[in-house]
């Protein structure tokens, strides 16, 4: 396979495209599933019930697999596994879910992907990195489209005040996220990608449920066909596939420059919007998606190493390039 005589950093840069092809699609999968005509249309809980439900057993085999061979979780580690599944894809998630009943999918993308400028803050504010000159240049192209696109939307929109209701939501899920990607990088490099993304879905799968029982009766999921066959799409293509591709590029080029290049959604997003849901398309969009392209291409471009303060007992660079090659 061609494939295998990549660089790390370039299998890596296509794991994290593939993985933000993935992803923009959710939003499309969950507006389909809202938009199944019923009685009452199947809500945000129940919903995200069915997606987890159906990825739990992929990543309950892989979870299995990837530890058994393996010394038992530290207890720290054990704390850290579940404080990132209840930021990752439940709490991210169950926002996402809420906010999407208020605004369009395009517009629930451009919202969400302001986690990239999130997590290199999170990262220079609690994880002792500096912003390459490279990284800024990218996230400037990037957000003045994000930008752009955002003003058109938010123009269009006939209920200003649902818009704010569901861009609250979606941004909280973005600062959910932002916070998971964060911390995974460090957490990927002590377990592994494959034990820790199992792990981590495992705890967001038990919260999701937990929360489901709680709220909703068990009869919600009784639902029309359409439904679970969007469901079912979502945990494949937008949850299992991509997961496991985001921590595999995540171990081979670190967070930041993943999600710069999960910058990528939101101009996918766009395009299956006007595709598959009839959302408007204007220059508008067209212009921010261009400088989002631009700002991805930027990135994708080898360029000197992001520069980390030094912390006290930190393994070096290369060692810690060692580790993550290794697991």
């Amino acid at each position: 396979m061609p494939w295998k005589h990549w660089s790390a950093e370039r299998l890596g840069l296509l794991l994290a495209v593939l993985a933000a092809l993935g992803f923009s699609f959710k939003a499309i999968f969950v507006k389909l599933a809202y938009a199944v005509p019923q009685a009452t249309p199947v809500d945000s809980v129940t919903l995200l019930c069915l997606r987890m439900a159906f990825s739990v057993p992929v990543f309950a085999w892989v979870g299995w697999r990837a530890s058994r061979d393996l010394a038992p979780l530290t207890r720290r580690d054990g704390l850290l596994v579940i404080a990132l599944g209840l930021l990752g894809y439940y709490g991210a998630s169950i926002l996402d879910f809420i906010g999407l009943q208020y605004i369009t999918a395009s517009l629930e993308r451009l919202i969400l992907f302001t986690y990239p400028t999130l997590t290199i803050l999170i990262g220079v504010l609690f994880m002792g990195k500096r912003a390459s000159r490279r990284e800024m240049g990218a996230l400037l192209l990037s957000y003045a489209g994000i930008g752009l696109a955002f003003a058109h939307d938010l123009h269009i929109a006939g209920d200003t005040r649902a818009v704010l209701i569901g861009a609250g939501f979606v941004f909280g899920s973005a600062v959910s996220y932002a916070f998971y990607q964060a911390g995974s990088e460090p957490a990927i490099r002590r377990l592994g990608a494959a034990r820790f993304t199992a792990l981590a879905m495992l705890v967001s799968t038990g919260a999701t449920l937990l929360h489901f029982m709680v709220s909703q009766p068990v009869a919600s999921l009784v639902q029309p066909a359409p439904v679970y066959l969007h469901a079912l799409g979502m945990a494949i293509f937008s949850t299992v596939l991509p997961v496991f591709m985001t921590s595999a590029a995540i171990r081979r080029i670190g967070a930041s420059k993943t999600a710069l290049m999960g910058t990528l959604g939101p101009v996918l997003t766009i395009f299956f919007g006007v595709w598959l849901l009839g959302e408007p398309l204007s220059w508008p969009q067209m212009a921010g998606a261009a400088l989002v392209l631009a700002g991805v291409l930027l990135i994708s471009k080898r360029g000197a190493p992001t520069v980390r303060r030094p912390q006290k007992g930190a393994p070096s660079p290369s060692s810690v390039e060692a580790g993550a090659r290794s697991t």
